[in-house]
């Protein structure tokens, strides 16, 4: 598990945006974060500066709320001409918004890629869909010809990040169902419910209560279907909304971030955190690194922590064992291979660097 999030540590920082040496910054900004608060392995306080609202941690809704929201706010305030501060724009309509043959193209291929990962990753305990999003976002970013333009809103970067997201959280039910482990908080919820109605998880439960596994998969194709159709049909109302005026919708969105963290702990300093949060989004996207990669990492290390200082406690102090394993080796010689890779084929693009450069 310590050489897996290594390696995911590593990868997330490269995969993502045009220069991998701002990802990695984000990504060791967002471990930075993340290490606030209580040491969940000796107890200890550290990084809080005295404030025991920080004792046990920042709690990742605030945050999370603050760097998509609230940056998004300030992005709008300070830029009106280019957020049509003050209404008009093209008149859109339902069938403007139905995807064109070439946007089905490019949605099919990414769907599909991000579905598969969505799904391995849902599959995973306590993984769920935020990450799952992240990852096949920032794949599709990276792999993708329109890469630059994720982002800006094109149908690709949506089509990736809405299939991860709808595939984890199916993926979330395959340990739920065979082992009993639930994958998300949601499923934490559905598996509440379950044993409620004196249904027990489990490998016996295909054989016990089989109609009622196959009966809940195939709501879940019923259930998409739904969705489906009601999305299409909502979409003349959710077009009306892109109408509406950026000085109208800054202070509601402003407002839904408030309330959004306030929610969170029921507690004024997440309010406070969000706002610090917007400012430094807003920071980052201005110099240009990415915040997934420091969402990422933020949501990654306290595992990553957990995992290491019990690796530390099995060997007796020593991290001999991420190179014995087999499986560790390989994960651990993935991580150097994408470091090293990228630089080499860059540098092999350009040639050889003159003394100017």
């Amino acid at each position: 598990m310590t050489s897996l999030l290594l390696l995911a540590f590593t990868s997330i920082g490269w995969m993502m945006g045009d220069d991998p040496k701002y990802g990695l910054i984000a990504t060791f900004f967002g471990a930075m974060l993340a290490l606030i608060g209580m040491d969940p392995v000796n107890g200890q306080i550290r990084f809080t500066g005295g404030n025991v609202n920080l004792f046990s941690g920042l709690t990742f809704i605030p945050v999370v709320i603050g760097m998509f929201g609230f940056a998004q706010v300030i992005e709008i305030v300070t830029n009106r001409m280019e957020f049509n501060f003050f209404g008009g724009g093209e008149k859109l309509t339902i069938k403007g918004s139905i995807p064109t043959k070439e946007e089905i193209k490019g949605i099919v291929p990414n769907s599909v890629s991000s579905g598969i990962l969505g799904c391995i990753v849902g599959i995973l305990p306590g993984a769920g869909a935020t990450i799952a999003s992240f990852i096949s976002y920032m794949t599709g970013k990276r792999f993708s010809k329109k890469g630059p333009k994720f982002g800006t809103g094109v149908v690709e970067g949506i089509a990736c990040s809405e299939s991860a997201n709808n595939a984890a959280a199916a993926g979330a039910f395959a340990p739920l169902l065979s082992l009993g482990i639930p994958g998300s908080g949601t499923a934490a919820v559905l598996l509440g419910g379950l044993m409620m109605w004196g249904l027990q998880p489990g490998p016996q439960l295909f054989e016990e209560q089989g109609e009622f596994c196959w009966g809940l998969i195939a709501s879940m194709y019923i259930g998409n279907l739904l969705c489906v159709i009601i999305s299409t049909l909502c979409i003349p109302f959710m077009t009306k909304i892109l109408k509406v005026p950026a000085g109208i919708m800054a202070p509601i969105i402003m407002t839904l971030c408030v309330i959004g963290a306030y929610t969170a702990n029921n507690n004024m300093f997440d309010v406070y955190v969000m706002i610090i949060s917007g400012f430094i989004g807003y920071f980052l996207n201005k110099n240009k690194y990415p915040i997934a990669p420091l969402l990422l990492a933020f949501v990654l290390t306290p595992t990553l922590e957990k995992n290491l200082s019990q690796l530390f406690r099995v060997n007796g102090g020593s991290p001999s064992l991420l190179v014995t394993r087999p499986i560790s080796l390989v994960l651990l010689i993935a991580m150097v291979l994408l470091i090293v890779v990228p630089i080499i084929m860059k540098k092999m693009g350009k040639g050889e660097p003159t003394i100017g450069s």
